[in-house]
């Protein structure tokens, strides 16, 4: 009888490759059946692989529960401060902004470019596309709070604010859910405000086209004529990429639009390479109408993804672009 080792040198016609790596190992090691242990962790890989998926965008929102049982601590730690200083909370957004910006450096590489164009003081209103999940906008406040020391407050969606243990988190970095009259104080306060016109609805329906759904929405141009600020319309590339919705389908667009509550599971979590554009800002001009305003906004935001973003968007794609690059520049 030809030994294995014999009929693996006799080339490689006689044996596939692997088979043939995986009977000399067993050579090495001493052990048996080593075929067998490989064909299983591969079916274990198979099985879990959509498990895996599906558990890593969730991964985020424990990220966000560890920061709300950081607040809470620290809110406990200086109760005695609260009385003699107003900023008892700078402290604690500098840390949990630095752990968002290790966060962002390391799982997605994230960058920011443009970020001459946010003001150093004053106010300015920034539309930005929503992805499935806005981890972006997670990490775009993060440096805003490391490099410009300002905090830019968000208009978040209803629902946000009544998910369990959230309002600490939202009222220390400074949620709103409007109303207008609301975002056109916080304008004329001189301080920064975000606003996606597409919210949740941009974020269950859009996908690797990254269409924007905005609707009629125009809400947020009269806000900026309003206050009389400057839009900077704002896209993060790859963020499809980094997650999936299924709210696309059907079923989870009806839900939606019965329930007003994103119902539709998520996957992804992959680490590809996020990179936030900011584009001109858009001044203040009050012979433009809130009409006019939107569409112009939109098509800023809009050339911001034909310039950076490879339409339809890749996964796999995305992941082979960051990781090459890494590559090269080491």
């Amino acid at each position: 009888m030809i030994d294995k080792n014999q009929t693996c040198g006799t080339g490689q016609d006689s044996m596939p490759y692997m088979t043939c790596l995986i009977h000399v190992l067993e050579e090495w090691f001493g052990v048996e059946q080593l075929e067998d242990y490989w064909n299983f962790a591969n079916y274990l890989l198979w099985v879990f692989t959509p498990l895996i998926l599906l558990i890593l965008p969730y991964f985020t929102i424990f990220l966000l529960y560890l920061t709300i049982i950081f607040l809470h601590i620290y809110k406990k730690k200086n109760v005695l401060k609260e009385a003699y200083s107003h900023n008892l909370w700078d402290g604690a957004r500098k840390t949990v902004a630095t752990l968002w910006d290790g966060h962002a450096a390391v799982w997605h590489g994230y960058e920011v470019h443009g970020m001459e164009k946010i003001p150093e003081e004053g106010p300015a209103l920034i539309i930005f596309y929503h992805g499935a999940i806005p981890i972006d906008f997670y990490y775009f406040m993060a440096k805003i709070f490391i490099h410009k020391g300002r905090t830019c407050r968000v208009v978040a969606d209803h629902f946000v604010f009544k998910i369990p243990g959230f309002s600490l988190l939202l009222d220390v970095f400074c949620a709103i859910h409007g109303p207008r009259e609301k975002c056109v104080e916080i304008l004329r306060s001189g301080h920064l405000l975000a606003i996606s016109p597409g919210g949740v609805r941009e974020a269950l329906i859009s996908d690797e086209t990254y269409n924007i759904v905005w609707g009629n929405r125009k809400g947020f141009a009269q806000v900026a004529i309003d206050a009389k600020v400057p839009i900077i319309p704002m896209f993060t590339q790859n963020i499809r990429e980094g997650f999936r919705s299924l709210g696309g389908t059907r079923l989870f667009r009806w839900l939606y639009e019965k329930f007003r509550y994103p119902f539709a599971p998520m996957y992804g979590g992959f680490p590809v390479k996020l990179r936030t554009y900011l584009g001109d800002p858009i001044p203040y001009d009050p012979k433009i109408t809130a009409e006019e305003l939107a569409e112009r906004t939109k098509d800023a935001v809009q050339a911001l993804i034909d310039k950076h973003q490879r339409i339809p968007g890749n996964v796999m794609s995305a992941l082979l672009e960051r990781f090459h690059n890494k590559q090269k520049i080491n």
